[in-house]
Formats: structure tokens, C-alpha cells, sequence
């Protein structure tokens, strides 16, 4: 049994880049030449426009922690004129040291810090200044609520990993100010593009890629103008796709909810500093657990997220809102609402299912269908819709993945066959420990593809098999850890967005 909630969906964008790219290797971080002296040894400071960034070697890179941006409590950001270090623990000045998070309530106190709009710079120890090479930006995951650039897994010589604004700091600022953690993200591109040609970078090619809630700021910023020409293409992986952005009044409803668990009207800015960052996170944990009573397209996994300023512009790929209402929300009937969990059970998509020990299991049958209608299918409808306005995509599954450390007291993610949300991390990273012959291979055939996807904007690899892009009806999705085709069952374009409408077309967000 496969748990396919591991959808990958690689974008071409219909605008310029003019934004950064560090270099990218192969998937041993080999191929560049560092900026060092002529003796060969290894200069880990690299001297930029805005100051001078110290680095630390870091098996086959030099690991650079900077600070892209800094911003006030709920103001918003702005980029950084000169280049510093970022809080670490015990403030400590040693280059070594990895940023701290934003504030959680998942970590200790000392874990984190307000002040932490910072990233962490992974260059390979062979490039050279002149190379003018693409590279990625990786948005970490974590539902706009924990995460950070130092989570399990996200240690790589050829990635770039971006730490963004998240929790209610990033998104319920009490004057009603929307999407400061949107904005973040986007003055870290900024930043980026400043300091790219220092680091042998190109300041026009780059791509973003993010997982979960990651991959939702990424489908963000598709829709940003502003953010239009800061990267050339995008790599969404499990992007939970059924929710939308939040709706003007949707963002209001919450916003007044906050504010009164604060105690803090949206004008009182003194009463907001006085605030402390318990009460802050505290105030955060009442919304979270009481979003979806309040508003119901906010729905209960990532009720805080980005949310809708003015109609989306033409070129955004999206659905044509449904006339079906909402209902009440229990699963499935409640999750989905009663005209929904008719037609779905009516549908044979979703059958009486059996486990691995062969006994008949409602929740296999949930898994598939929930996978479907978050996932799989949702990132499907958003691909068709996106090469219907012009764009192309590449629609990817995952069939095997690693136990990412979050899911790691889950049985079902840990038995053999299972591709839970969040397997793709590792693999992506390479980080798996003690990989199996099938994860290395995967993790071999994934960075190959990302390295061409970067370069030409094409995810085909020398050795692997064609990766067609998808169209208007046929997505054609690739089968990455596995030969046998993909079966399109309930993502058919006549019934998931369709017969079935997502929660965004419910809503009309």
C-alpha cells in the first residue's frame, strides 16, 4: 500500500528571472571550483557589496549563516544594506553556529529568537566566481506555524536554504497588515540578487523550491506580482493544494479573533511591544484550535497562511468556483460536506480497501482519499490549469520515499510501501541514513533532475527515463522510485475539481 501524498510539480514561469542562483553540483556537490586562493586551500569569507560573509567548511561546502532582512514586531521587513550574522544560540559569534528558528511553540525558548529573518548559504567548495551558474532556493515546510532552515534533513551542498516569516508574527499582524511572512520570503530573493555575483553566482536564474507549507508560499509568489522577476522556475512538493488562500474576510475574522485574545485593539502598537513571546504564541495556539469553527474555509490543518489582497490577475492558473455550497465539517462527510461525500461514495474511486496484514481498513480508504483531494489530484488540477494559460509543468510522484523524523511514531508511514507526507525531504537532501538500494537510487535519479531542471528547464536526465510535460488533460506523471505507471483513478479532470469541487471552489478563495 502507497500512501501518495509525496506529489512533485516542477514550473516553468511565463516572466524573466533577474534574481540569484548559487551554483549547482552534482549530487556530490563535485563540479565547481570555490573561490579560494591560487595555493587551493579553502577561503571561507567572501567579500560582497554590503560586507564581508563568513563562512565554515561543511563536508564539501562552505556553510555561510546570514541575515537577509530585519523587521520591527508585525512591521514589515526590509532587506538588509549591510551583511551580518544571524542570532545563534547564546548570541554566539562563532560561524559555525546555525541560525536560530523563528518563535515556536515546538521548540524551547533558547531555540529561537523575534529576531530571525536569516538563511543559510550552502556553496560547493569548487566554483569559481566567474561561473555565473543557476541554483535553488528551498522554502522549508512546518503549515506557517514551526520550521526552520535547521530542521532534520535539510543539509546539502547544493541547496540554499531560506528560512521565512512564519507563526502568528508572519501572518496576523494586529493592524490588520496581511502576508508580512509572503513579503519576508520576497526580500529575501531580493537579497539574494544582491549578493549572487560574489558568490559565482548568476543574478538571472534561479529556482524556488519549497515542501508543504513551503511549497504554499511558492504558489504564492506565482501570484505576487512584485515577486514576477526575482525567479525563472519552481519546484512545488506537497503543497496542500485543497486549501486556498485565505479570503479578505476570511483573514478579518481571524485578525478580530487575535486581536481579542491579545487584548490589543489594532491601533495600540505600545500594547503589542508589551507583548511577550508566550503570549504571543499562546494567543496563536487559541486561533489555530478555534479557526475553523470561526471560519470554515480556513479549515483545521494550516488555518494561517497567505491570504487574498485584490482579485487574482488573469495569468494566475485557477479553477472556476463552484456553485456547491459548504455543510457541516466531521470527516468525510463533515470534512467534505454532504453533496461531496455523496457523490465521492457513489463514485467507485474509493472502495473497501484492505491494510498490509490484509484485513478490510476504513483508514486505508480515508488515507487514499484524503491523499487525493489535498494532494495528488489538487496539484494535478493546478497543473492542467497552469499549461492552460500558457505555462509548462512536470507532474511527478513519489512512490518511494524516507520516514522523515515527524512522522517517525506513525506505523503506517513507517511500513514497507508507505510515502508519507514530508518522505520526500531526504531524499530531495540526500540525507537519508542507511539508505536502501531503492532510496539511493532515487536520491541519485532526483538530484540529476534537479540539476538539468536548473540548468535548461527541463527536469530530463542522461540515464533516466523521458519526463513528458504535462497538458491540459493528461499530466502525464512521471513514476519517481518506480517503472510502473501512474493510474490517473480519481484525479480524472471530470471529477476532482469538477464533479468534486475543491475546498477553494466551495469557498470561492
Amino acid at each position: 500500500m502507497v500512501s501518495l501524498v509525496a506529489a512533485l510539480l516542477l514550473l516553468l514561469l511565463n516572466f524573466q528571472s533577474l534574481s540569484w542562483a548559487l551554483p549547482a553540483v552534482d549530487a556530490h556537490g563535485k563540479g565547481r571550483q570555490w573561490l579560494c586562493p591560487r595555493d587551493g586551500t579553502i577561503l571561507p569569507d567572501v567579500k560582497t557589496s554590503i560586507g564581508t560573509a563568513h563562512g565554515t567548511v561543511d563536508g564539501s561546502a562552505v556553510r555561510f549563516a546570514v541575515k537577509y532582512a530585519n523587521a520591527e514586531r508585525w512591521q514589515e521587513s526590509k532587506a538588509v544594506s549591510t551583511l551580518g550574522a544571524p542570532v545563534s544560540p547564546n548570541n554566539a559569534t562563532d560561524v559555525t553556529a546555525m541560525p536560530l528558528a523563528c518563535p515556536q511553540t515546538a521548540l524551547s525558548s533558547d531555540a529561537y529568537s523575534e529576531d530571525c529573518l536569516s538563511m543559510v548559504l550552502y556553496v560547493p567548495t569548487t566554483a569559481t566566481a566567474s561561473d555565473e551558474l543557476p541554483s535553488l532556493m528551498w522554502i522549508h515546510g512546518g503549515s506557517f506555524k514551526e520550521g526552520s532552515a535547521s530542521d532534520a534533513g535539510l543539509t546539502g551542498s547544493n541547496l540554499a536554504t531560506a528560512t521565512n516569516s512564519i507563526v502568528a508574527l508572519g501572518f496576523m499582524a494586529p493592524d490588520g497588515t496581511t502576508n508580512l511572512g509572503l513579503k519576508d520570503t520576497i526580500n529575501a530573493m531580493k537579497f539574494v540578487q544582491t549578493i549572487a555575483p560574489f558568490f559565482g553566482g548568476s543574478a538571472s536564474k534561479i529556482t524556488v523550491a519549497g515542501q508543504s507549507s513551503g511549497a504554499n508560499m511558492i504558489r504564492a509568489l506565482l501570484a505576487t506580482p512584485s515577486a514576477a522577476d526575482l525567479f525563472a522556475s519552481a519546484i512545488l512538493q506537497s503543497d496542500p493544494m485543497n486549501f486556498g488562500f485565505l479570503s479578505t474576510s476570511g483573514q478579518g475574522t481571524l485578525q478580530s479573533y487575535y486581536n481579542s485574545v491579545i487584548s490589543c485593539s489594532d491601533s495600540d502598537a505600545a500594547c503589542w511591544d508589551a507583548l511577550s513571546l508566550d503570549s504571543i504564541l499562546s494567543a496563536q495556539n487559541n486561533l489555530l484550535d478555534a479557526a475553523s469553527t470561526l471560519e470554515p474555509s480556513a479549515g483545521d490543518a494550516e488555518p494561517i497562511r497567505v491570504s487574498k489582497t485584490k482579485p487574482a490577475p488573469q495569468s494566475t492558473p485557477c479553477s472556476t468556483p463552484s456553485s456547491q455550497t459548504p455543510t457541516s465539517r466531521s470527516y468525510p462527510a463533515g470534512t467534505l460536506g454532504t453533496n461531496r461525500t455523496g457523490t465521492v461514495v457513489s463514485s467507485g474511486f474509493y472502495p473497501s480497501m484492505t491494510n498490509i496484514a490484509g484485513v478490510t481498513d476504513t483508514r486505508v480508504r480515508l488515507e487514499r482519499l484524503g491523499t487525493d483531494e489535498m494532494w495528488r489530484c489538487a496539484s494535478w488540477t493546478f497543473a492542467r490549469n497552469w499549461v492552460a494559460h500558457g505555462g509548462t509543468a512536470y507532474v511527478g510522484l513519489y512512490t518511494v520515499g524516507a520516514v522523515y523524523s515527524g512522522n517517525s511514531f506513525l506505523e503506517f508511514c513507517a511500513q514497507a510501501g508507505s510515502v508519507c507526507h514530508q518522505a520526500d525531504i531526504e531524499i530531495v537532501f540526500g540525507t537519508v541514513a542507511d539508505p536502501t538500494a531503492e532510496q539511493s537510487a532515487l536520491v541519485k535519479e532526483i538530484q540529476a533532475r534537479y540539476k538539468s531542471f536548473l540548468h535548461s528547464g527541463t527536469p530530463n536526465a542522461s540515464g533516466y527515463a523521458n519526463w513528458t510535460p504535462a497538458g491540459s488533460v493528461d499530466v502525464n506523471v512521471l513514476n519517481l522510485g518506480g517503472s510502473d505507471p501512474i493510474q490517473t483513478g480519481a484525479c480524472d479532470v471530470s471529477f476532482w475539481g469538477d464533479a468534486v469541487p475543491y475546498d477553494y471552489q466551495v469557498y470561492n478563495i
